[in-house]
């Protein structure tokens, strides 16, 4: 686990995120040097013995370019016009570029269902794995030819996190227009700071990240704190630093002091399947707990069972995702249920015992089993 700047260079697995304006030269078109720098950089790494993928924005921009539209049009159907033009334009791009080294690239589309389905997100996860195998370098992207509001990851941050998350990558380094974190925003801060390390949960972290998503880009510094708060969940440390900055992949990776590092913090890292979990962003519903269970989902490491429960908001199903909110209100943890919302409102309060009397059959003694329930942070 990557604790301090002196523990970069022993990191074997990246992904590597890079953001809009970087790519398109703030909407004229895909710039084609930054691109050949960065594969530069990435074929040092590979040679190096690191295993890299790639997240890259760039296709709806690259699309509005290529169709002529000055801004990016309100309405779906268009955006999503402009992300299969320019989509096609992206991946060549960066394969001729990554050619020049010797290297074949694959382009990995994915939607929000490719990682929150379990059997889809092993099927992604096995084909990254693959490829990194064939020494091929994967561009990942959100399919947004195909993504609707329902289906949508939001912004290729989480889309990173989501690839550490795949992958149990070492890293995180996020490639933006800033030269890292700052404790203000420095485009209206003089003074303002560059914070050179902390903790990706630090609670004072999100009110530093200054500055919102541009006229192309969907994320903002904040995005990319919560990228890496994702991340760290995992054991991955992040990175967020100027990507235009000489020889930047090469300089982080070395350890030395460029941009913001954040690390997970001790005992950060979980399973492989309680980061699935921990990676799914629609929450189906959720149920009060007493104190009592609040207690032991906490400090024990146990099961929810019904007879903790107060009470159901939502009408979720079997299997979805469910939070569990203190008497307080406060999100404890999530979980996959054991029972619909239907189901658990007559279990509430109900010993295990008489889960079969109650619903006239039998079932799982839990409502989220342990191995299927995340503790929040702070809880």
């Amino acid at each position: 686990m990557i604790s301090t700047r002196e523990d970069l260079p022993r990191a074997r697995r990246w992904v590597v995120k890079i953001g809009s304006a970087l790519l398109t030269a703030d909407g004229r078109g895909l710039d084609r040097d930054r691109l050949a720098g960065w594969a530069r950089q990435i074929a040092a790494l590979h040679a190096a013995g690191c295993q890299v993928v790639l997240v890259s924005s760039g296709a709806v921009a690259e699309g509005l370019v290529r169709l002529g539209w000055r801004e990016r049009p309100a309405s779906l159907s268009a955006v999503q016009a402009a992300a299969s033009v320019g989509q096609a334009g992206l991946v060549e791009a960066y394969s001729r570029c990554f050619e020049s080294h010797g290297l074949r690239t694959a382009q990995v589309l994915l939607t929000h269902d490719d990682v929150s389905d379990r059997r889809r997100y092993l099927n992604a996860r096995s084909t990254l794995m693959t490829l990194l195998d064939m020494n091929v370098i994967p561009i990942v992207n959100e399919n947004d030819a195909i993504a609707t509001d329902e289906i949508r990851v939001g912004d290729n941050d989480t889309m990173a996190a989501l690839t550490v998350n795949l992958l149990d990558a070492d890293g995180l380094i996020i490639l933006t227009d800033q030269a890292g974190v700052y404790d203000a925003d420095p485009r209206r801060v003089p003074g303002a700071r560059r914070i050179e390390q902390c903790e990706a949960h630090d609670p004072d972290l999100l009110s530093a990240a200054a500055g919102t998503g541009g006229a192309l880009g969907r994320g903002g510094m904040r995005t990319k704190v919560l990228a890496a708060r994702q991340a760290a969940d995992s054991g991955a440390a992040t990175v967020i630093a100027d990507g235009l900055a000489p020889d930047v992949l090469a300089r982080i990776t070395q350890g030395e002091s460029i941009g913001t590092l954040l690390t997970a913090g001790q005992g950060a890292r979980r399973a492989a399947r309680k980061n699935w979990i921990a990676g799914q962003r629609r929450v189906r519903g959720a149920v009060r707990i007493d104190a009592g269970a609040v207690r032991v989902l906490r400090t024990a490491g146990r099961s929810l069972l019904p007879i903790g429960i107060t009470g159901v908001e939502g009408d979720f199903r079997r299997g979805d995702l469910v939070a569990c909110l203190s008497p307080d209100g406060d999100e404890i943890a999530q979980g996959l249920a054991n029972y619909d919302a239907r189901e658990i409102r007559q279990l509430v309060g109900e010993p295990s015992e008489r889960i079969e009397t109650v619903l006239g059959y039998g079932g799982e003694p839990e409502f989220i089993h342990r191995n299927n329930l995340v503790v929040s942070r702070g809880g």
